[in-house]
């Protein structure tokens, strides 16, 4: 008995046979994220609003609370201060002029004796502005190039099965990372002030880029057996494609979520929602190319056939 008969038997192996099950989780991580959005939208830093990122370093590191209140005195509005190291706090705030900036730290350096300054950045609202129309570019022109090089790529499908499907169902796959990530970090932001900044939008380029290399892996074992097994249908085909490529998506995932998740523990607080952002965007593209990208594929030619049949 043939490799792709005996799978198509084992049902407990059955991917494809399952994708309602998959399409189905799917939709329960991605609602709530999708809700959350809506109600609360995204929490933007700096990078997007405008404001100032200021860094001290303290002798003795005081309770945030004091701090925000004496900079809160001074009439800056502060969006978040949080401990970045042993003796360093990270306010994010409403821009803050040189003549304030000297002052607050005055006022500081009178309250908890010596303060140093380890970094002062300050975004104007016309930069914020253009590095939010830069970042929708950058993931539109990613997804455009991505859907155009598969399609091109996938140009050797048999005749039967277009190549510009392969391409489309990559998109579906990876627009679904991206709601992953986007809504989850809604919540995030929500409950747990995680801020949308320049990092993040480049953990979701990382993220797309990642997902689509997976997802080409499984496309391109489905690609070689459509052409070695020409008498079997599409979703055996594809099943068996999938099973074939399992071991190692899991393998290369796997390696990644070990170094994010170390990096999530020791990184530090700066980088912190970067990791997280990775660490969601690498599980959900893992999940998407295995049991989304390829069974989209599957239903697309299923309606296409029973079109041709009518």
């Amino acid at each position: 008995m043939s490799a792709f008969a005996d799978c198509k038997i084992k049902k407990m192996f059955d991917v494809v046979g399952k994708r309602n099950w998959f399409f189905a989780f799917s939709g329960l991580v991605i609602i709530p994220g999708m809700i959350a959005l809506f109600l609360w939208g995204l929490k933007l830093g700096i990078d997007f609003t405008g404001g100032t990122l200021w860094e001290l370093e303290f002798k003795n590191l005081p309770k945030i609370e004091e701090v925000r209140q004496t900079v809160v005195d001074k009439g800056i509005e502060v969006s978040a201060i949080q401990k970045v190291e042993e003796n360093k706090l990270l306010i994010r705030s409403k821009e803050i002029s040189q003549e304030k900036n000297k002052e607050i730290k005055e006022a500081l350096i009178q309250k908890f004796g010596e303060v140093g300054e380890a970094r002062f950045e300050t975004v104007g609202p016309a930069i914020s502005k253009e590095l939010a129309e830069n970042a929708f570019k950058a993931v539109g022109v990613a997804m455009l190039a991505i859907i155009l090089y598969i399609t091109w790529a996938f140009r050797q499908v048999p005749k039967r099965y277009s190549s510009l499907r392969f391409g489309v169902s990559a998109i579906v796959a990876l627009l679904h990372d991206v709601l992953v990530v986007v809504g989850i970090f809604s919540i995030f932001g929500h409950f747990f002030g995680a801020e949308i900044d320049s990092l993040f939008v480049t953990a979701l380029l990382t993220v797309i880029g990642f997902s689509v290399h997976d997802t080409i892996v499984v496309f391109d074992r489905i690609r070689e057996n459509l052409v070695k097994h020409m008498e079997f249908s599409f979703p055996v085909a594809v099943n068996e494609s999938i099973l074939q490529t399992l071991a190692r998506s899991l393998s290369t995932s796997l390696t990644v979520v070990f170094v994010l998740s170390a990096l999530l523990l020791f990184g530090g607080e700066s980088i912190k929602w970067f990791v997280v952002a990775l660490l969601v965007g690498v599980v959900s593209g893992t999940y998407s190319s295995i049991f989304n990208a390829a069974q989209i594929l599957v239903v697309w030619q299923n309606w296409i056939e029973r079109r041709r049949s009518k």
